[in-house]
């Protein structure tokens, strides 16, 4: 398996673990010493940490959503690491536009398994960035 197939394996054992609602499952994708910082600023360190609050969050208002995660780019950035920018989003019923972008640092372990060292999550304000883009056209990026 190349490298880049071996990371987006590891997304889709990220969703996989999401949608089941196991919380052991989900920070089994991170490193013992990652870091996690939601979209609200809340930081996360360690798999057991990331794992044990996704858990009670499957458990209280997250009960029975799914995850969309959309992989936009992985950069191979040297033996063993990558930078992955992702854009995801939780749902019930259908996934809708998917409204968060993160950006991930993935490292091969000692294992040879790829896991998370690093996640952070933000919230895209599509309206304050069309208003930023109006005032200030010079910092539309050539992406957008």
């Amino acid at each position: 398996m190349t490298d880049t197939a071996a990371v987006h394996a590891l997304f889709d054992r990220l969703t996989a673990a999401w949608d089941a609602g196991d919380g052991a499952a989900y920070g089994a994708c991170f490193t013992a010493d990652a870091t996690y910082i939601t979209y609200v600023g809340t930081l996360y360190r360690g798999a057991e940490e990331i794992g044990a609050a996704h858990q009670a969050l499957f458990d209280g208002f997250l009960k029975g959503t799914r995850l969309a995660c959309e992989i936009i780019d992985v950069r191979l950035t040297g033996p063993g690491t990558a930078v992955v920018i992702t854009r995801g989003d939780t749902y019930k019923k259908a996934p809708g536009k998917l409204k968060k972008l993160q950006t991930n640092t993935v490292v091969r372990g000692a294992d040879g398994v790829w896991r998370l060292a690093a996640f952070q999550n933000t919230l895209h304000k599509s309206l304050m960035e069309a208003v930023s883009f109006k005032f200030q056209p010079a910092t539309r990026p050539a992406a957008a």
